[in-house]
């Protein structure tokens, strides 16, 4: 019996490219691959070093990317039931080893003109979001064994460090660890500004940098903040803004709005 899903039953071969954005960040792709192999979700989980959750949210989300059924999960039979991979799943690995082996090639033929593969840093995809930092990653924490979210503790060039929450599963398909550079990124919308120290909440964090730009609007101003090691982070604050151009202010945040994401240019 298959797998329930509400996604169209027409293949849509040509969208299959979605869901190769992440096939350098993340382990979605091993995942996919692992359950060709063994023909388990369990196993390929299990070899991949995640849960059984996380195996499936991984499958789910190329899923989504793709447009069309990567996977179908059998029941029954002699052996108990398993999984198989869809020939557009199988589809979609070739294209990944294609595109790894095209990305290799390229950063071969540029490496005796100095390019690296740090060449070009960033998600490698277009994003709304204006805020985007380089960070690593100090502490992944739980709060409890069952608990579903984590608590990842971030540190930016200056020695600040931020908070992001984010589920269990997402950690465990990041691969995040202590030490591991990321990419970290948040909707400016999601940012208040303020003149004075914040007294921040459970559940918020903050950054502190000195006043660059402020763009006034109608009803909220919106305030560029320089950070000290580098780098800036754009919020909005009440109307009119207390601080000048050069004057410290504060950014404060929640940590479920902070997003995590691996560089693709990181092996």
């Amino acid at each position: 019996m298959k797998r329930a899903s509400n996604l169209p039953t027409t293949p849509r071969s040509d969208s299959l490219h979605q869901a190769l954005g992440h096939a350098i960040s993340d382990k979605r792709l091993e995942v996919l691959r692992r359950i060709g192999v063994s023909g388990s979700i369990s196993q390929a989980a299990r070899e991949a070093g995640i849960s059984y959750k996380a195996a499936w949210q991984a499958i789910d989300t190329l899923t989504s990317l793709s447009g069309t059924p990567l996977v179908e999960r059998t029941v029954g039979g002699s052996g108990g039931g398993g999984a198989r991979i869809t020939e557009e799943g199988r589809r979609l690995l070739v294209l990944a080893d294609e595109l790894a082996q095209a990305r290799d090639a390229v950063l071969a033929r540029h490496a005796g003109a100095g390019a690296s593969a740090s060449t070009g840093a960033g998600l490698g995809v277009q994003t709304s979001m204006r805020n985007q930092l380089p960070a690593w990653v100090s502490l992944v924490q739980s709060q409890a064994q069952e608990d579903p979210l984590v608590l990842v503790r971030l540190c930016l060039e200056d020695g600040q460090e931020l908070t992001s929450s984010i589920t269990r599963e997402s950690a465990d398909l990041l691969g995040l660890r202590a030490g591991l550079p990321v990419l970290l990124l948040c909707k400016a919308t999601a940012v208040e500004v303020t003149d004075r120290m914040p007294d921040v909440r459970a559940g918020q964090c903050h950054l502190s940098g000195k006043v660059l730009r402020i763009a006034r609007g109608a009803n909220r101003d919106a305030v560029t903040l320089a950070l000290d090691g580098g780098g800036t982070w754009v919020g909005f604050a009440a109307r009119p803004f207390g601080r000048r151009k050069g004057q410290r202010a504060w950014a404060v945040m929640a940590s479920s709005a902070l997003v995590i994401a691996l560089d693709p240019h990181q092996s």
